[in-house]
């Protein structure tokens, strides 16, 4: 594996990272990008020139990561040399609606044979992550592992763009199978916001719109814990997600707050909440959300990616908020895990896809660090 990366920005243009790669024959190019700046025709033309037989596949963000820094209104630009892998693609249209369905052909369009892994970029507005999901686990290969995140839009909420070799466009997915024997793949994805108060249940709720926990009006109940702090909404809620207990995984799953209705009592999550499902309220601690990040990584280096040549970082636009002036500290806690050789690349999202653990169990996950990294035996 070669691998060769960029980044631009009004101010300084391309500045190339230093490499004794040119990647000229790179077969794939990740590119994350602010949302002005990813459907710019001429940066577009400009990466397609650098990399003219490559897999472009882009997605616009909340947040931009190149090498050890965050960054923002940028791109980031990453070329792949595979050696020894093979790489099939995939660009489907996607709406919330039949998000399960797109999940299912999604799988299934793809050659079965020697598929090792499956990255996917989607709509971050049009799509039903957990329904997504659902619908690729349904037909998933056993010993296939699927990672990725949806786009952003620098937490405006309005319309974010998926491209795979062309400009970006809303209401899109793109998939990347990765195939052969020597392709290596590693996968982590842990929070570090840390549960409070007494576990709850969700008495009534409507896919990502949860209407009463214990029977009590959701919002009247965020109201009672966060006091003054609720005037401060919708910013405050990336600091207060909700945890849904999973009997199935130990870590459960973070949901982040995307708005609410006063008038009804109902808060929506950037994720299903079922009904039936136990929950816990959660506040965020920047060191523990760094700590997450480290987990994550070591997650990886557990899988025997100690040292990978290229890893890809989707962290939650709630916790770049949460974090501030801090939010490097995140990319370099995994920086220390792996090795100063590791290229990293990445993007704040709307949600991140990975497994739990070492398991085969894929989930839509919010306000998380989810590592990827790729490697070449």
């Amino acid at each position: 594996m070669k691998i060769k990366q960029q980044h631009w920005s009004d101010k300084e243009g391309w500045v190339f990272e230093p490499s004794e790669n040119n990647c000229k024959d790179a077969q794939l190019v990740f590119v994350f990008g602010s949302p002005t700046h990813i459907k710019n025709k001429s940066r577009f033309d400009e990466i397609r020139e650098f990399y003219p037989q490559a897999q472009i596949l882009g997605a616009s963000t909340a947040g931009e990561i190149c090498g050890p820094r965050a960054h923002e209104n940028s791109l980031s630009v990453t070329a792949v040399f595979l050696e020894h892998t093979t790489l099939a693609s995939r660009q489907m249209t996607i709406t919330s609606e039949k998000s399960f369905s797109v999940g299912e052909e999604l799988i299934l369009s793809l050659p079965q044979e020697g598929l090792r892994h499956i990255f996917v970029l989607s709509d971050g507005l049009n799509t039903n992550g957990s329904e997504l999901i659902k619908g690729m686990s349904k037909h998933l290969p056993k010993g296939v592992s699927v990672t990725g995140g949806l786009a952003a839009d620098n937490g405006k909420f309005i319309e974010t763009g998926v491209a795979l070799n062309d400009l970006p466009g809303n209401n899109n997915i793109v998939a990347i199978g990765f195939y052969g024997s020597r392709f290596k793949i590693g996968y982590g994805s842990k929070s570090g916001f840390i549960p409070f108060g007494p576990e709850r249940v969700v008495t009534r709720s409507d896919r990502n719109v949860l209407y009463e926990l214990d029977n009590e009006p959701a919002f009247e109940l965020y109201r009672k814990y966060l006091g003054d702090k609720i005037k401060d909404f919708p910013t405050t809620c990336f600091h207060f997600p909700i945890w849904l207990i999973d009997k199935e995984v130990e870590d459960g799953t973070v949901r982040t707050i995307l708005g609410f209705d006063e008038k009804i009592g109902s808060i929506t999550f950037a994720g299903d909440i079922p009904e039936g499902t136990h929950a816990k309220l959660m506040k965020a601690n920047t060191d523990n959300l760094v700590s997450g990040a480290e987990e994550a990584a070591k997650n990886c280096v557990l899988q025997g990616s100690e040292k990978p040549e290229f890893a890809i970082l989707i962290s939650c636009v709630g916790r770049k908020i949460v974090m501030s002036q801090r939010v490097e500290e995140e990319i370099e806690i995994v920086r220390d895990v792996f090795s100063p050789d590791t290229t990293l690349a990445g993007f704040y999202s709307y949600g991140e896809i990975a497994p739990f653990g070492n398991s085969n169990l894929h989930r839509l996950h919010n306000q998380t660090m989810s590592i990827t990294t790729f490697s070449e035996l």
